[in-house]
């Protein structure tokens, strides 16, 4: 066959031609362990809790983000001179670049300290992977080219920010997708818009949106700053987080105490337990069904804080989630006695209360980063005597979202919800 078809909930038909060598590699990546491992690992980590359609991969985003990188390279290919080498190093790169997400992809990140993007680059640039060796065997210069576009250094860097920057094809396609999948509509944007428009500042070296698409462009991160508002940062979602979180970190901490914990013997949940660093092969061996299948035999962990947290995860009994809609000077106190209500009620507090401030960090949902370049969005200002400026510099909608979003909560169990409410309005 000269081509492949995945018909896509998102870009209806996404084709892959492997009548030349760009295209079988493309295709043979496609099929290694690595690439089909992302099938095991949900895109939206824990929103399927909220949103119960939520159920899509990793894998189908990244054949979406791959489809847009490919779409997108056509249409700028149509005016600027663009090496062939270059552009197969941006198709690869928008197709790899989650193959070192971890189990429910961003979620366990802070408990087990990794970055995906950093098993990434190893991944590609390995000779124990099944996607570095076909990469190194294609080209020398192709698996460096696909590490450096996912690194954020890479030249041309017009071309590295098709994949890596404030409007690349991974946000492009994981808005729409998640959205679509959700069933929210509040991430709709107009793409074939934003990639008509879309063109290179060989000058300056920066990818722009020619004036006819600056409307496209408010509408994309209008659409993302709703995304962040509703859907990934639902106030459900970050329950469920905090359940998985708190089991996670009871485990951990009953076997540094030497308690028994139930885990397959010379595997890499082994090592996790041990709280030590994970090899790339033993990184790549996991996937959601792992961690859930531990959770699934802790239930019946002769430990009660265990058992109890993860039968609460795995059936859904999860924790209340409370807006801290109250002035700053008032929360230190409020915080105080809800800690001191959940105590009561017979919880350790150090896994049944949590202080939920996503980061403690504020959102950004876009920012003039001077400290990173690659993440501006330029624009064409004007018509008749154009000129190309920073996105925020010409329009007010976007000026308004780089104030800084932060979300302040606390979760515990319902049992004491009433408590906590009377607390609240009292």
């Amino acid at each position: 066959m000269s081509e492949r078809i995945y018909r896509d909930s998102v870009h209806n038909i996404i084709r892959l031609k492997t009548d030349s060598p760009e295209g079988d590699l493309i295709a043979r990546l496609i099929d290694t362990a690595e690439f089909q491992r992302l099938r095991r690992v949900r895109q939206l980590g824990l929103a399927h809790f909220a949103y119960q359609a939520a159920e899509h991969s990793r894998f189908t985003h990244s054949l979406g983000a791959f489809h847009l990188a490919t779409r997108t390279l056509a249409k700028l290919s149509a005016n600027y001179t663009i090496a062939a080498e270059d552009q197969m190093a941006v198709r690869v790169a928008a197709l790899l670049h989650d193959i070192g997400h971890g189990a429910f992809s961003h979620v366990i990140e802070p408990i087990l300290d990794f970055h995906h993007e950093d098993f990434t680059v190893e991944a590609v640039l390995s000779s124990e992977t099944e996607v570095g060796r076909l990469l190194h065997k294609f080209s020398p210069k192709l698996a460096e080219n696909v590490a450096d576009i996912i690194r954020g250094t890479f030249r041309p860097m017009a071309l590295a920010q098709l994949v890596s920057s404030q409007l690349d094809v991974d946000r492009m396609d994981y808005l729409l997708r998640d959205s679509l999948m959700t069933g929210v509509k509040y991430g709709i944007y107009d793409i074939e818009w934003i990639i008509k428009s879309l063109e290179i500042n060989e000058a300056d070296d920066q990818l722009y949106v020619s004036a006819r698409g600056i409307h496209a462009v408010e509408d994309y991160l209008q659409a993302r700053y709703y995304m962040f508002r509703q859907v990934y940062f639902h106030r459900t979602l970050r329950s469920a987080e905090s359940v998985l979180h708190s089991l996670l970190r009871r485990a951990l901490c009953l076997f540094k105490n030497g308690k028994p914990v139930w885990h397959l013997p010379g595997t890499a949940f082994e090592k996790i337990l041990k709280a030590e660093k994970l090899l790339l092969k033993e990184h790549l061996e996991l996937d959601d069904s792992d961690v859930i299948y531990h959770i699934k035999q802790w239930q019946s962990d002769d430990d009660g804080i265990l058992a109890d947290l993860s039968k609460r995860f795995l059936n859904r009994k999860l924790f209340k989630a409370f807006d801290l809609d109250m002035p700053e000077e008032e929360r230190k106190n409020f915080v105080n006695e809800a800690r001191r209500i959940v105590e009561k009620a017979g919880f350790d507090t150090e896994y049944y209360f949590i202080e939920d401030k996503a980061g403690d960090v504020p959102h950004y949902f876009y920012t003039k980063d001077t400290a990173n370049p690659k993440n501006f969005i330029y624009v064409e200002d004007g018509f008749s005597r154009p000129a190309i400026r920073e996105i925020s510099e010409v329009s007010a909608a976007v000026r308004g979202l780089q104030k800084g979003y932060r979300i302040h909560r606390v979760c515990f169990p319902a049992e004491v919800k009433n408590e906590i409410t009377e607390l609240y309005h009292g």
